[in-house]
């Protein structure tokens, strides 16, 4: 089914085209938020970002709110049985793109997965705002039938008669995400758009012309509002959001007023670096760029971090963070794209073998070659080449025999390492030796210094630190150290020299 022309021929029935909200306009400009501004109701991010929420996610946050769709099965937009939580999750992150695929008259599921192409939409947290404005039903621990049958309104307009066609809260889901995501990707296929300004009649003169605009396609004339307004949506998602409810009121406030109420923009206390699980979840987190990155397994963890550095945090703290790609191999991982290019995988670099025989002559076994999509690459960087000719491709720690210093090899460079690190990150590696001038044929790198997420101190010094995004970041006090829930039997004692190679950051409050 093509779902873009669907979409299209049904534009009419999206959205309220008759004013019935008299009663409710006064009380609207009486609860008014000044800060909320009609031209820019959401970002463009905030609409599109589907990683935001996984599926437990999406199921603990129904379960906070007491709503009825935590136990609610029923079938989904392809026919088949599915909890709530996974109609919503599916319709973000596991949709599918049928154009120009010729499918059977009542295609499954498992017939779009093999012969469509798979897609992602929109935001899960998007999704559960629209569903609490359209029919209560987050909240809601005891919804009326039909508020299930049209949960997002789509295809039932105010006034108008339903269409059969999406009755059902799999197909009420799915059909919106999929419409947001083409309001989205096709904006001058609708009316309302960016840059364009429309005026809402005064209150006294909306009954009188909805007639006429609605036979006109006077789009300018169906916002509603307590007064004269004009709006010129300055961004795609605020176009989206007028296409689908063209109201200011009762409407795209209440979007509003819901994304802030559930998703309001919170201060994130854990930094950068920090290692993360809540009380209720066993999952671990590294927190990177401000978001939520979940190890896929404990191998893709102990390769890179410690486990005395978990922080265990409320579950509420790790909901502030939205969620980040999932780190899926451990560091040091042989991988294989569909492509059949090989691939090292060391820190944030993929560093592929010049040919299939440098990688068998180098040593590796074909047996821990790991299949990985494009996909799960995206956030590594292209390193250099292994050829014929790499050394310590895996790394090494060669010691210089007669000045004692020990320095980390890999990819033709030696960095210097401090001997506090011998017990941090390289715990039982061999160290060889090595003569002045065997090593003097690897050119000399910035040193080796601590992980990401590190507590640190100096042994002259009380101030403890923590290592994020290459500088030491001072705690404010004790309490706020004790309070963030962090381990003082983790705090790595330096040197005040080796302490000096990080740059000092924003203090933690």
């Amino acid at each position: 089914m093509n779902y873009t022309k669907l979409i299209k021929t049904n534009l009419i029935g999206l959205g309220a085209l008759v004013f019935c909200l008299l009663p409710l306009l006064a009380q609207a400009q009486t609860d008014l938020d000044l800060d909320f501004n009609s031209n820019r109701i959401l970002e463009d991010s905030e609409i599109l970002n589907y990683s935001s929420m996984g599926l437990l996610e999406i199921q603990n946050f129904l379960q906070n709110k007491g709503s009825y769709l935590v136990n609610y099965s029923t079938l989904n937009t392809h026919g088949d049985m599915k909890s709530a939580a996974e109609i919503i999750y599916d319709a973000t992150h596991n949709n599918y793109d049928c154009e120009g695929i010729t499918l059977s008259d009542q295609p499954t599921e498992a017939e779009k997965k093999s012969k469509c192409r798979q897609i992602t939409t929109i935001n899960p947290k998007f999704l559960l705002i629209l569903l609490q404005k359209e029919a209560s039903l987050v909240t809601d621990s005891a919804p009326p039938q039909d508020h299930l049958d049209w949960a997002t309104g789509y295809g039932c307009p105010d006034s108008w008669v339903c269409n059969p066609y999406y009755k059902g809260f799999g197909k009420q889901v799915n059909s919106a995400s999929l419409q947001f995501l083409d309001y989205m990707q096709d904006p001058q296929a609708y009316n309302f758009k960016v840059g364009q300004t429309y005026i809402a009649k005064d209150k006294y003169s909306i009954l009188k012309s909805m007639a006429r605009a609605i036979n006109d396609g006077d789009y300018n004339s169906i916002i509603a509002s307590p007064e004269m307004v004009s709006v010129t949506p300055a961004n795609q998602a605020t176009a989206a959001l007028y296409n689908y409810t063209p109201h200011v009121f009762n409407g795209n406030y209440n979007i509003y007023k819901l994304w802030n109420t559930y998703f309001p923009k919170v201060s994130r206390l854990y930094p950068d670096g920090s290692i993360i699980k809540a009380d209720w979840d066993p999952r671990v987190w590294l927190i990177a760029n401000g978001q939520k990155r979940h190890f896929a397994n404990w191998s893709a963890f102990v390769s890179r971090f410690r486990p005395e550095q978990i922080v265990t945090v409320t579950g509420a703290d790790l909901e502030n963070y939205p969620l980040g790609d999932e780190i899926k191999f451990a560091n040091y991982s042989l991988v294989q794209t569909p492509d059949k290019k090989i691939y090292l995988l060391v820190d944030q670099e993929k560093r592929p073998f010049a040919s299939l025989a440098v990688f068998k002559n180098i040593g590796f076994n074909p047996e821990e070659i790991e299949t990985a999509t494009v996909a799960d690459l995206t956030g590594y960087s292209l390193g250099k080449a292994i050829t014929a000719t790499s050394t310590y491709v895996t790394g090494a720690l060669l010691q210089d025999s007669k000045t004692g210093e020990i320095f980390y090899v890999e990819n033709g460079r030696r960095a210097l390492v401090d001997k506090v690190l011998l017990n941090i990150k390289f715990i039982g590696k061999k160290i060889i030796l090595k003569t002045t001038t065997q090593l003097k044929v690897y050119a000399t790198t910035t040193p080796i210094l601590l992980d990401e997420g590190t507590l640190v101190r100096t042994n002259t010094y009380p101030t403890v630190y923590l290592i994020s995004n290459g500088k030491k970041r001072p705690f404010a006090d004790d309490a706020t150290f004790n309070k963030l829930g962090y381990n003082p039997q983790n705090i790595v004692t330096v040197s005040s020299k080796f302490l000096y190679n990080y740059d000092m950051g924003e203090a933690i409050q």
